[in-house]
Order: structure tokens, then C-alpha cells, then sequence
């Protein structure tokens, strides 16, 4: 059957044939004036479509629900980032600053004892007690491992380990000097006290003063980790204000339009946000006062114990040298008064700060006071020792009794034994205040770690409800 269109033209098919499916006619494209075919919506075009999208009720709805998940999810980020950042420098605390700063401390004490210990060993001459020459000998290897191992440790600037590999060069050189000294000694060759003086000069001009450098840097070191793990974040305190505001303003508009009094979902991320906030700011200051305590009571005390153990030891040195020169020199006795100055100096003096072992004594905790007034007596009958051996020697020109007055074989009633029970006690006290820097530091980090954790978790629920919450809403308007 065929069909004749206005045109004259015939359309249909044979009779009693119907067309193929492939071959049934199609709805031709849409062309536009200019013959072409309209191509994909212009970006233009699609976002006039989501501003409309935005206005209505449902799209603002929306919007509402990408900010406030966007906010929640900022805040535990955040959170987890700066708090987590705190629990690595708690960790480095225990772990690296605070050992590297007590490696530091102890290799400057074994270094100016070995210097004093070799000064007095000299002097005893073939009367020097095995002890003696053992505690000279186990102070420079004490010296070695720990310059070896804070080598391995360090992983900070090129000075540090640059510092590191001078000390240990001109250990080997001091140790060297002192050798030759006690060889001439046991000759009798007044050669002997000029290497000594000599090595001694090495010692106190350059090796204390790389180790000094060492102290500082590792100090510094010590202060900045204190620093980065007490901070307080703020960045994530600033985001939980700014979804704690966001989560109660939007609640409100909700109520003022759907007179609504409650969105159960909005209000459950408000509470699961204000509980993740609120173990954040516990949390933080918890860690902070811990690591506080530590520095207060720990690091702070024995920083200040270690710089009156390091001028009592260059005050013992001075002591013992002076002896040594057999009056050559005053050079000695002036250091000797320069160093019991800044040990006992009562206040300071324009630049100069006040005696090391004044601010020790202040500064440390009630579990070391008592070791430290025994220490004030000894350091009082040392210098009484001390000016007993001067009289001898200066005035009385008796420098045998000037030198049983100063250093004896069986380490009784000389001036070395007063400044030897002295650096006991200090090395007491020392090892207390450490203990102390140890208990507070200790478990600060995984405690902050889990405080990172533990305010990401709660992120999660604060999420979920201000999905359930806006869902809830948009149920509304199918």
C-alpha cells in the first residue's frame, strides 16, 4: 500500500510487507538556522544552571550540607596534623634532643675531669694511685664512645657534626701531650710540666671550648622541641569555633523556617563535634603541662647543675695547674678566681649573669635540695682547702705542704677530695633531675598520638550527622 504526498511523491511499502526494524524512519535531528547541530551546554550555561540550582530551597540545602561536612572535615584534619606534629617533637624529646643534650653535657664534664685528673696524677708522680690514672684513662674513653655515638645520632647542621669530628681530632692530640708529659715526669725532666701546661692549655682554649659549642647547639636543639611539642594548636581550635558556629547558626535558620525546634542529625554533629573539641583542648594542655613539669623540673635544673659542674671542674684544673707551673705563672691562681666567681657570683654584672651554682641551687627541685646544700658545704671546705695550700705556697714558699694541702695519694683531707665528695653530690643530683626530665616526658607522645586519633574518630559521627541531618530536610521535598 503506498501513500502519494502533497509533492507527488510515494511512500509505503509492498503490500502485505512491513519495513524492517533496522529501516524504520527516524526522527531527524533538530538543525538550527544555520543548518549546524546544537553542541553540549556552554560552562556559562551550566553555571547559571547551578545558581539556579543554589537558590532554590533544596539547592541551598545543599550548599548548607557541603559547607558544614567541609568544616567537620577541615577541623579533624587539622587537628590530627598539629597534634600529631606535637607528639613527633615529644617523641624527639626522649628519644634524640634530650639524650644528645645529655651526651653533649657529659662529654664536656669527662673531658675538663680528664684535664684535672691528669693534672693531679702529675703531680702525685710515682705516688699516683692505679685509681687515679683509671679515672683519667675511663673519662677519655667515655669521652670517644659518646663523640661516636652522638656522630651517629645527629642529624642536624654540618657545624654539629663538623664540631664533633674537631673534638675527637684534638682528643687524640691531647691525650697525646699528656703522654709525653708523664714520660718526662717519671725522668725527672722539668720538660714534663711544660707539655702538661701545654696539653692543658689545648684542653681549656680549644677541646672545652668545641665542647661548649656542642652543649649550646644541643640545648637549642632541646628548647625547639620543647617548643613545637607545649605549642598549643590553634589552627584546629579556630576551625572547631569556626563548625561549632556554623553547625548552631544554620540549626537556627532551620528552626525559624520549619519551626522545628530539633534536626536530630544537626544536633548530633554539633555534639560529637563539641566532644572531639573538647578532648582536643583537655588533651593538649594535659600534654603540655606534663612536658612543662618535665622542663621545669627536669632540663631547665639540670642544665644550670651541668654549668656548675663545668666551672667547678675549671676551677679544679686551675687548682691543680698552678701547682703544675711551681709559680711561674699567676696566670692560674687568676683563673682560679675567675671561675670560683662564676660559681658564687651574687647578682649580675652588666652582661655577666649570676653564679652557676646559685642558679642551680634555685632552680632545682625539692627532690635534690638536700644534695645540693651538702654540696654548698664541700664546695665551702674546698675553697677553705684551697686557701690553706695558696698561704703555703705563696707566702710561706713550702711547696711540698702547699701540695699535700692540694692533692694526696689516699685522697684524704687535701682540697681534691673536698671538690671530689662535692662533684658526688652534684652527680647525684645530676642523675635525680634526670630521672625527673624522664618520668614527666615519658608516654607524652603516644599519649598525644591517641589524642590525634581520637579527635579524628569523632570527626566521623559529626559528618554523618550533618548528612543525616540536611537528608532529612530534603526528604521533605520529593
Amino acid at each position: 500500500m503506498a501513500t502519494t504526498t502533497s509533492a507527488g511523491t510515494q511512500v509505503g511499502t509492498s503490500p502485505g510487507v512491513s519495513p524492517a526494524p533496522g529501516n524504520r524512519a527516524s526522527t531527524p535531528p533538530v538543525r538550527t538556522a544555520g543548518g549546524s547541530t546544537p553542541q553540549a551546554d556552554s560552562p556559562r550555561t551550566r553555571l547559571q544552571r547551578l545558581r539556579h540550582g543554589g537558590s532554590t530551597p533544596p539547592g541551598r540545602l545543599r550548599v548548607a550540607g557541603v559547607v558544614l561536612c567541609a568544616l567537620v572535615v577541615v577541623f579533624g584534619a587539622l587537628a590530627a596534623w598539629q597534634v600529631n606534629e606535637r607528639a613527633q617533637a615529644a617523641d624527639r624529646l626522649v628519644s634524640h634532643s634530650g639524650p644528645l643534650s645529655h651526651d653533649a653535657a657529659e662529654i664536656y664534664r669527662s673531658l675538663a675531669d680528664a684535664d684535672t685528673t691528669a693534672a693531679a696524677g702529675f703531680l702525685l708522680g710515682a705516688d699516683e694511685p692505679r685509681a687515679l690514672r683509671e679515672r683519667y684513662e675511663g673519662d677519655l674513653a667515655k669521652a670517644s664512645e659518646l663523640l661516636v655515638q652522638s656522630a651517629a645520632r645527629t642529624s642536624g647542621s654540618s657545624e654539629t657534626q663538623r664540631t664533633i669530628a674537631d673534638l675527637t681530632r684534638e682528643l687524640a692530640r691531647y691525650s697525646g701531650l699528656v703522654e709525653v708529659a708523664r714520660t718526662n715526669n717519671r725522668q725527672g725532666l722539668p720538660l714534663g710540666g711544660a707539655y702538661l701546661r701545654y696539653a692543658s692549655t689545648l684542653m681549656q682554649d680549644t677541646v672545652l671550648r668545641n665542647a661548649q659549642s656542642l652543649v649550646d647547639s644541643e640545648e637549642r636543639r632541646l628548647d625547639a622541641d620543647y617548643d613545637a611539642a607545649e605549642s598549643f594548636p590553634w589552627a584546629a581550635a579556630g576551625a572547631a569555633v569556626a563548625g561549632l558556629g556554623a553547625l548552631g547558626w544554620y540549626q537556627v535558620v532551620l528552626f525559624r523556617r520549619t519551626n522545628r525546634v530539633f534536626n536530630l542529625g544537626l544536633a548530633g554533629a554539633t555534639a560529637a563535634l563539641f566532644a572531639s573539641s573538647l578532648w582536643l583542648v583537655v588533651g593538649a594542655t594535659g600534654a603540655a603541662s606534663s612536658l612543662a613539669d618535665s622542663r621545669t623540673r627536669g632540663a631547665e635544673p639540670l642544665s644550670a647543675l651541668n654549668a656548675a659542674r663545668f666551672d667547678a671542674l675549671q676551677a679544679h684544673a686551675a687548682e691543680n695547674l698552678n701547682l703544675v707551673a711551681r709559680g711561674s705563672s699567676d696566670t692560674y691562681n687568676v683563673r682560679w678566681d675567675a671561675e670560683v666567681d662564676s660559681l658564687t657570683r651574687p647578682k649580675p654584672e652588666g652582661d655577666t649573669p649570676r653564679g652557676s651554682l646559685i642558679v642551680a641551687v634555685e632552680r632545682a627541685p625539692d627532690s635534690v635540695s638536700g644534695q645540693l646544700a651538702a654540696a654548698q658545704e664541700k664546695f665551702a671546705a674546698w675553697q677553705d682547702r684551697h686557701n690553706v695550700a695558696a698561704e703555703k705556697e705563696r707566702k710561706e714558699r713550702d711547696y711540698d705542704a702547699a701540695l699535700k694541702a692540694t692533692v694526696t695519694a689516699d685522697g684524704t683531707g687535701s682540697a681534691d677530695s673536698a671538690f671530689n665528695e662535692m662533684d658526688d653530690l652534684l652527680a647525684a643530683a645530676a642523675a635525680t633531675e634526670r630521672r625527673e626530665f624522664d618520668n614527666a616526658a615519658r608516654d607524652v607522645d603516644g599519649e598525644l598520638r591517641l589524642l590525634a586519633l581520637g579527635v579524628l574518630l569523632l570527626t566521623v559521627p559529626a559528618a554523618i550527622g550533618v548528612v543525616r541531618g540536611i537528608n532529612r530536610r530534603l526528604a521533605e521535598y520529593r
